[in-house]
Formats: C-alpha cells, structure tokens, sequence
C-alpha cells in the first residue's frame, strides 16, 4: 500500500495493492513456514532414529512433541493476515491522500508494537526489545517500499 500510495493517489488502487499484499504477503509467510517446520521436523526425526540406533532412545511419545508444519503455516498466514487488513480497513475509509497514508502508517505501527508485544509474551522474552525490533523492522519495511516504489514510479514515468 506505501508503495503504490508513493506514486498514486486514486484510494482503489491503495485498496487493491493492499489486498494483493494482504493475499501475497499471508501465502508467503504460510508457505515459508511449512518449509521451515517440515525442515525442522525431519531434522527432529532423523535424530530420533540415530538416537534409537544407538540404543539411547527413550521412546518416551516424542513423535507427540514433533511441530506440526499445517498448523505452524495457518497460525503464520493468520497472523500476516489479521496485521494486513488492520491498515487496509484504515485506508478504504479515508479519502486525502497524505492522511490516508499517514494513518497506514500508524495503524501498522500500532499493530506491529502489539505483535512484537504478543510475541514477546509468548516467548517470555523482553518486551521491549521485541516490539522495538519489529516495530523498526516494519518501519523499515514501509520505508524501502515507499521510496523505492517513488523513485521507480517518479522518475521513469511508468503508468500504475
């Protein structure tokens, strides 16, 4: 949505680049975490199976404590979701243009302190430091999009 903000003002477009990124954005994360986890599950078993070839296998029900690569890649796209559309809803309902892209800017900032908050919570790790490094990360995120969007549709006068 900052990208395409950065370059055109007509609030349809804001709204359907937000919503291709809301789509793009969950699928991307739901698929990179099944990869991780699948990954992270074979790595788990082939240990347990050099484990039980060695004979210290316990055999305690540790097939029960594997992740779960489906489950891990909904909770990623749900999450990714329910932080896109919060700026998206934001937007469709605010006609300016620079106000429209200011409250992006607050509502995604607001949402990714509580995600870096929740995270944090739920790691028992600093909260301070967590929302802090997503909170900047976001900011970093919006800002690279909106200046190289700018810069590419500025200065080569491409039609979006």
């Amino acid at each position: 949505m900052m990208g395409v903000a950065s370059v055109k003002e007509d609030i349809k477009a804001v709204i359907v680049a937000g919503f291709a990124g809301l789509v793009a954005g969950a699928c991307s994360m739901a698929i990179g975490e099944f990869v991780s986890v699948c990954t992270q599950r074979d790595v788990e078993i082939a240990q347990m199976k050099r484990e039980k070839l060695k004979g210290s296998s316990k055999s305690d029900g540790n097939d029960e404590k594997l992740p779960n690569p489906a489950q891990a890649a909904a909770a990623s796209a749900l999450a990714f979701a329910i932080g896109a559309v919060l700026p998206l809803l934001a937007a469709a309902f605010i006609r300016q243009p620079m106000v429209r892209m200011a409250v992006v800017v607050a509502v995604a900032s607001v949402a990714l302190v509580v995600f870096g908050v929740v995270g944090a919570l739920l790691g028992r790790t600093p909260v301070a430091k967590s929302s802090a490094r997503v909170l900047v990360g976001g900011w970093m995120a919006m800002g690279t999009t909106f200046g190289l969007t700018k810069l590419i549709g500025s200065n080569h006068g491409m039609q979006i």
